[in-house]
């Protein structure tokens, strides 16, 4: 979709796919081939080449993308930030799983001597924390979030609580993900969760229409800088928008369908909205989880008609997993950089593939071409394997 802001925004409004072939593995014996992969990246194009080989490809995205976060927000670590007060919050549902794979490899094959002593490090989940902080030289809170599909938004949202509570100034938060592998795509083929439309990549991904048959899996990553209003205006700092609230809550239900009628997602919604100040009318747009599932789908719409009533159906609700694909712990990532631009340019992505709506799902799903709006409260939702949910909000920053 884009490797940079103007690129990836340009290709979103314009309601472009990113879905294709899978072309970096064997994929005639899979039942899904197709995914939405980041073809031709060479991480020593933006690391250094040693160092990118001892990285895990999710987090090889983590750190590039983490580099651009931190240049876009014109910060200079040691200068116009104390080392001591940036931290980093970035997640992963899965982690190294290509390290595992090539290495597991290896030990089946030429034995257990045979195995790189940089195999935990590069496969760990936490590693794409470390080694932004390694290459950013970011010495204050550090951690990880591992929350499924919920990671990135996670992340994020806690991120925003340590600057709350004064742990830090600014923070480097989001996710990243990396898992169009054997296993990654076997284990999913396996639940049954992933589209077969094989013929036609680009319209696999069609949340809350009546012929979804399952979502398409990406990868990449989604940063975002969070600082305290007081540290971004005494060094001038570009504001795209303001953190308002977060919700967390857990379903308490199953490992991996939602609760009934999105109970633990309105629930979390809702948290979320207290935790801004303001009430459900107030939202003028929701990035939906909007997997393209259909229990999810229809989950996610419940859920917002509990929190909504009838204000549901005037609120602009669009899924961007219809071009991006799913990205795992890397959606909230993703999607928290979309609400930001939504905001700062006025203009709602669409849901693509909109084309035979599913009557249990009636909400207005912004179908198949952008709409300008005046958008001055966003809500971002992320809902995981595990019954866990996040949602931020962030508005239109007004000085």
């Amino acid at each position: 979709m884009g490797r940079d802001i103007e690129t990836f925004w340009n290709n979103l409004t314009e309601g472009k796919s990113g879905v294709s072939l899978v072309e970096s593995m064997d994929v005639s014996e899979y039942p899904t081939k197709i995914a939405a992969s980041i073809k031709d990246f060479k991480a020593e194009d933006y690391l250094d080449k040693k160092e990118a080989r001892r990285m895990d490809r999710f987090v090889q995205f983590a750190v590039t993308t983490s580099l651009a976060a931190v240049k876009d927000a014109g910060l200079t670590i040691g200068e116009n930030v104390d080392p001591e007060r940036i931290g980093v919050y970035v997640g992963s549902g899965i982690g190294g799983l290509l390290t595992w794979e090539e290495q597991h490899t290896i030990l089946l094959e030429k034995g257990p001597k045979r195995v790189s002593p940089f195999f935990i490090p590069m496969m760990i989940a936490n590693m794409a924390s470390g080694q932004i902080s390694i290459t950013t030289g970011a010495k204050g809170p550090n951690s990880t979030a591992v929350t499924a599909c919920a990671t990135g938004t996670h992340s994020i949202g806690d991120s925003y609580r340590l600057i709350k509570h004064g742990e830090a100034d600014v923070m480097i938060c989001g996710g990243a993900e990396a898992t169009i592998s054997q296993m990654g795509m076997a284990g999913f083929c396996a639940l049954r969760a992933m589209s077969t439309r094989n013929d036609e990549p680009e319209r696999a991904s069609r949340p809350f229409d009546a012929e979804r048959d399952g979502f398409v899996m990406g990868e990449g990553a989604g940063i975002v800088i969070l600082e305290s209003l007081e540290h971004a205006l005494k060094r001038g700092a570009r504001i795209y928008a303001e953190v308002a609230g977060y919700g967390m809550s857990a379903d308490a239900h199953h490992m991996t369908d939602p609760a009934p009628g999105g109970e633990g997602a309105a629930r979390c919604m809702v948290k979320a909205i207290k935790d801004a100040g303001i009430a459900p009318r107030d939202v003028d747009y929701i990035n939906a989880h909007g997997t393209s599932t259909g229990v999810g789908d229809k989950a996610e719409t419940a859920a917002v008609k509990s929190v909504f009533g009838e204000n549901a159906y005037q609120v602009p609700v669009s899924s961007t997993k219809s071009m991006t694909g799913h990205l795992l712990g890397a959606a909230g990532g993703v999607e928290a950089v979309i609400i930001a631009l939504t905001i700062a340019n006025g203009v709602i992505p669409p849901t693509i593939n909109l084309e035979n709506p599913d009557p249990e799902c009636d909400l207005d799903y912004v179908p198949n071409k952008a709409r300008q709006a005046d958008v001055r409260v966003a809500m971002s939702n992320s809902f995981g394997f595990g019954g866990h949910n996040a949602t931020i909000i962030l508005k239109k920053y007004e000085d």
